[in-house]
């Protein structure tokens, strides 16, 4: 019988060392702590609130410049696309879940208002273009920032510090600077206010699945799915 041909490697790349500009990954870091500390004025701008987001793509655009294999270092070649929708699917639907729970069931009982979210730029979205459509370009365009550059370039960065493989591979430092950044987003913590810190949760598990996959797929599947689901039960409860 001839032999079986071996699945190909799905499995995490290694950090790739030859790396030029990973440190621009700093300047959106730089820009949303001067964003907290400009006068509450300027912090109710929202060009100033997405300052922070525009600068970070700027700086991969000149990142993109001095790097080639910009879509493996991120985890985005094809043969990663079927895990991705895997990983992605499951972890949106369980996050989803506990995470409405959480707004809807949790809070009211502790006393919170969750009202303010039919004002939010997202409630006046019609349904239609929201799912799937805006959702999905949303967590595209943020994954693709916060967990393919930020996250990534942070981990190139921290990748020479540490010598036991699993620190390396773990990159602590990385992931808890980019979970944060995440989090803190100014325009995040101005529409969504004091529930901004669940996306804490959320970034913290989307990037451990990225730095023990290095697939992007499954965090912007997951950020996706669960993002629908919070949208629709959210929607549901508080606009039918």
């Amino acid at each position: 019988m001839p032999a079986q041909e071996s699945e190909p490697n799905l499995h995490p790349i290694p950090v790739q060392t030859e790396e030029r500009g990973a440190a621009l990954a700093l300047l959106p870091i730089a820009a949303t702590i001067d964003y907290y500390a400009l006068p509450d004025w300027l912090q109710e701008e929202p060009w100033i609130q997405f300052s922070p987001q525009i600068i970070s793509y700027l700086a991969f655009a000149l990142w993109a410049v001095h790097n080639g294999s910009v879509l493996t270092r991120f985890g985005l070649e094809t043969r990663r696309l079927t895990r991705g929708l895997r990983i992605g699917t499951l972890t949106g639907l369980v996050l989803g879940a506990l995470n409405s729970l959480l707004i809807l069931r949790l809070l009211p009982s502790l006393g919170y208002d969750i009202a303010f979210l039919t004002h939010t730029p997202h409630a006046q979205v019609p349904v239609f273009v929201m799912i799937p459509w805006f959702i999905g370009g949303i967590a595209l365009f943020v994954e693709f920032n916060f967990r393919g550059f930020v996250l990534g370039r942070l981990v190139a960065m921290e990748s020479g510090i540490w010598r036991h493989a699993s620190l390396r591979r773990l990159s602590p430092g990385a992931l808890l600077t980019s979970t944060l950044l995440f989090s803190f987003d100014p325009f995040m913590v101005n529409t969504f206010r004091e529930l901004h810190w669940i996306a804490l949760v959320d970034g913290l598990i989307w990037g451990l699945i990225w730095l023990q996959t290095r697939n992007l797929y499954a965090t912007i599947v997951a950020h996706a799915v669960e993002v629908i689901l919070v949208y629709g039960a959210v929607r549901s409860a508080l606009l039918s």
